[in-house]
C-alpha cells in the first residue's frame, strides 16, 4: 500500500503529484494512462468500539488497490465529520480482486484532535478532495 500526500499533513505540496503515478520500467504504464470508469458500489461502516472504526467498500473499474484505499478514506472522513470529528488516523486496509469487483475492508480510528502516527487525516480536507475527485462518501 502507497501513501498519498494527504496522509501525511504538513508533506511537501512538491510530493503531491508523484503520488498519482506508478513508476515506469520495463513495459509498466503510468497509473494515468490506465482507463479509470468507477463504479463505487457502496459502503459499510461497523464501529468496533470506542474511536476504532471498520469500512467495507466495494468498486468495480479501479485501477489497482489504491483506488480502493482511496474510496475508504473517503468515507472514513466523512464519517468522522458526521460524528463531529476533525481527525482520523489510518490503522489497516486490505484489498482483493474477484473478477473485477474489487473489495476494501479498511479500519480508522476517529478523533477530535489530530492523533499521534504518521498516517493521519484532516477529515474536512480529504472530503473535498474526494468531492473534487468525485469520490462518494457515506
Amino acid at each position: 500500500m502507497s501513501l498519498s500526500f494527504r496522509h501525511i499533513l504538513l508533506a511537501p505540496v512538491a510530493l503531491a503529484g508523484l503520488s498519482a503515478c506508478t513508476a515506469q520500467t520495463g513495459g509498466e504504464v503510468a497509473r494515468g494512462e490506465v482507463a479509470f470508469d468507477p463504479i463505487y458500489e457502496g459502503v459499510e461502516t461497523r464501529l468496533l468500539e470506542g474511536d476504532l472504526v471498520n469500512f467495507r467498500v466495494a468498486m468495480s473499474g479501479a485501477r489497482d488497490a489504491e483506488d480502493v484505499h482511496d474510496y475508504a478514506e473517503c468515507a472514513a472522513a466523512q464519517y468522522a465529520l458526521i460524528r463531529g470529528f476533525g481527525f482520523a488516523r489510518h490503522v489497516r486496509t486490505t484489498t482483493d480482486n474477484q473478477g473485477g469487483l474489487w473489495s476494501g475492508d479498511a479500519v480508522y480510528t476517529i478523533s477530535p484532535a489530530l492523533p499521534r502516527g504518521l498516517k493521519t487525516i484532516d477529515a474536512e480536507v480529504v472530503v473535498a478532495d474526494c468531492e473534487d475527485n468525485g469520490i462518494p462518501t457515506v
